[in-house]
């Protein structure tokens, strides 16, 4: 059986657009993508998108200073247990939770799969964790929740054939990763938070906001170098791209 991989948009959400790209001018709409690649050993999901709470009480999850510059799209039958059962998935089936980071729009939806390893690079989960609880990126609540942890340090390869390999793309946070799928006739970068945008990409502009700018850089060139290569970019949270991105059961390949 050959690897499929499918993509979803998980809700939306607004934020100073200044973060995104840095010095540009009022606010940026961005969807939420997760990704789930299918794999004959296992299926994997690749970021798990907002907690369900937000749905309904964005400020009792994130409370009051996080929803000054940030505001919540995010409806009934978007949260990532949903998109997995339009699919006809249980979320208890996803055997690997990989997490580009763990920020509330990526690890948001870890809560709703329950057996799954979580894998996760090791520098970013002890930076998350040694963080205070008031911090307004990472909570707590969305990845210190008894899942089983598989804490990797660099490149891993999840099912040990090349297919689903995690590479070390550090810059927006200490242990940012994007994933690599290679399926039967293409590769495929989900960049994650590496690269938000095409433009970020084509014009090496950087967000307002990262936890080391010049790693990210790097990373960008390693992006175009991957690209010119063959590979197709996900974008992080690029509106424009993900207009054409198609959505599942429909497989990206």
């Amino acid at each position: 059986m050959p690897v499929k991989l499918y993509a979803f948009t998980c809700g939306y959400l607004t934020l100073p657009a200044t973060f995104i790209l840095k010095g540009n001018k009022g606010r940026i709409t961005l969807p939420i993508p997760s990704y789930l690649i299918v794999h004959p050993k296992g299926k994997v999901l690749f970021d798990s998108g907002l907690h369900i709470q937000t749905q309904t009480d964005p400020l009792g999850y994130a409370g009051e200073e996080s929803l000054k510059f940030s505001e919540f799209h995010f409806l009934p039958g978007e949260e990532i247990s949903s998109r997995l059962s339009s699919m006809h998935i249980d979320a208890s089936e996803i055997t690997h939770l990989v997490n580009s980071h763990l920020h509330y729009d990526h690890a948001g939806g870890n809560a709703q799969i329950p057996n799954a390893d979580l894998v996760v690079q090791r520098i970013e989960w002890d930076h998350a964790m040694a963080l205070p609880d008031t911090d307004l990126a990472y909570l707590k609540k969305d990845f210190d929740i008894g899942l089983r942890r598989q804490l990797i340090t660099g490149e891993h390869d999840v099912f040990g054939d090349g297919t689903v390999v995690c590479l070390p793309t550090y810059g927006h946070t200490p242990g940012h990763q994007s994933l690599r799928v290679r399926t039967r006739n293409k590769e495929y970068i989900l960049c994650g938070d590496a690269c938000y945008l095409k433009e970020s990409l084509e014009k090496l502009r950087l967000p307002g906001i990262a936890h080391d700018k010049e790693a990210m850089l790097a990373v960008f060139q390693r992006l175009r170098e991957m690209q010119s290569r063959g590979a197709t970019i996900m974008y992080g949270h690029d509106p424009a791209f993900w207009k054409s991105v198609p959505q599942g059961p429909v497989a990206l390949a």
